[in-house]
């Protein structure tokens, strides 16, 4: 018998009871945030519900985990007591238990109306790390700067490529993004164009979210890695391609990168989306022994772009995507990202790079869906080939249940104009 909650979810909603994804959230009566699940069209405050004692269980009963501002003291504790916790919090929102459901003063404290509150981050980001994880993604890029011929470096099918990010502009979803001034490719002669980027685009990514990580020094198991990952978020790497292209011989990414990532407000668990597991693409050449997975597994999340036009009232859909479409799976992404001894700490967070399809619509940013700005894309009357101020984006990720779905709500962010 399907699991169900006394909490009335509507059959199209993210956040069933299979889902109960963890956030940070103020009210207007609060100042500090408090943590929460979602649950329908309401987030159930675990501050109350930990304080009324109802996590009873061995890690949990005690524990002031649930009375932190962040998740950070969570995160930390490990799958054990994640999974406690969402045993209990499912037991507690099912349709049978009555603790929750006929107390009524407590009903009224701790499920809280999602309109009536503001989320934000749901833990301190202490490092940030953006890999370059997706194939077809990978060899669009390589085309588009190198050209057909070699578009994809060999060392990219050996490991997982990545950079580190900045993790003070990673920023919670709803929140404006301020477009970013830098340098561009000098024409001819002249000097480096400076001033406002002329190509600023999204990237559709998720991130994974570390939950206890590793020591200094020490690395962490391929086949261990799961239990290092609390959960995943949608993401949005904001980038300036102009910037980024000029700047990124020899190092990298740098300001054409770190002016924004935008996540959404829910970390949906690994063990709310375990239903959803499927074979990760296999791997040729086969990775070296320390990335050789006993099971390599991606998850199936349809993941959807949509852009509303700055003065327009309808968005339209620009990318339809998928996690599948990885080529090194997140577990990769985590032991690799240890195996030189680097210790990862609980709410480090760890994007998958843009997430590419093989089919046209597929592609997880302008800069491939315009082929850098040589074709406009069209959308509802008006073109783009990179964003405009005033226009808004907008990420959705969803799995499909029998009879419900696991989702992540909606990732967003307008473009706004650079401050003076």
């Amino acid at each position: 018998m399907a699991l169900k909650s006394f909490i009335h979810v509507h059959p199209d909603s993210h956040f069933p009871i299979q889902n109960l994804p963890y956030g940070a959230f103020k009210t207007h009566s609060t100042t500090l945030p408090r943590l929460g699940v979602a649950i329908g069209d309401y987030v159930l405050d675990l501050s109350e519900i930990a304080k009324s004692g109802l996590f009873n269980s061995p890690l949990l009963a005690g524990s002031d985990c649930f009375l932190q501002p962040t998740l950070n003291k969570f995160l930390a504790m490990g799958r054990p007591a994640w999974k406690e916790a969402r045993d209990s919090l499912q037991k507690l929102l099912s349709s049978t238990e009555p603790a929750l459901r006929d107390n009524m003063e407590l009903r009224q404290k701790a499920l809280v109306p999602m309109s009536e509150v503001e989320m934000v981050l749901p833990m301190e980001i202490g490092d940030y790390t953006d890999f370059f994880s997706s194939m077809h993604h990978a060899k669009n890029c390589g085309t588009i700067f190198v050209g057909p011929k070699n578009p994809i470096a060999p060392n990219w099918f050996r490991l997982p490529i990545a950079y580190h990010g900045r993790a003070s502009s990673v920023v919670i979803s709803g929140t404006d993004i301020i477009r970013p001034r830098g340098q561009g490719h000098p024409t001819g002669n002249s000097t480096p164009y400076f001033g406002p980027s002329l190509k600023l685009d999204f990237e559709l990514e998720m991130g994974t979210v570390v939950g206890p990580g590793n020591e200094l020094g020490k690395t962490i198991d391929v086949n261990e890695a799961a239990d290092h990952i609390f959960g995943v978020v949608l993401m949005n790497d904001w980038s300036a391609r102009d910037i980024q292209a000029w700047e990124y011989v020899p190092l990298g990414p740098f300001l054409g990168k770190s002016f924004g990532t935008t996540i959404s407000p829910w970390i949906v668990t690994l063990d709310a989306l375990q239903p959803f597991a499927c074979d990760a693409p296999k791997q040729d050449p086969p990775p070296l022994p320390y990335l050789a997975e006993k099971t390599s597994k991606n998850y199936d999340i349809a993941l959807e772009v949509q852009i509303k036009p700055s003065g327009q009232k309808d968005s339209s859909v620009v990318t339809r995507s998928n996690l599948k479409n990885l080529y090194w799976t997140l577990t990769q992404q985590l032991a690799h990202h240890t195996i030189n001894g680097c210790n990862l700490r609980p709410g480090d967070l760890l994007g998958t790079g843009t997430i590419s399809g093989p089919e046209p619509d597929s592609l997880g940013c302008l800069l491939e869906l315009t082929w850098n700005g040589q074709k406009a894309l069209s959308l509802n009357g008006t073109t783009r080939k990179f964003l405009e101020d005033g226009d808004e984006v907008i990420f959705t990720g969803c799995c499909k249940g029998d009879g419900y779905n696991v989702g992540f709500g909606t990732c967003t962010g307008k473009v706004v104009p650079p401050r003076d």
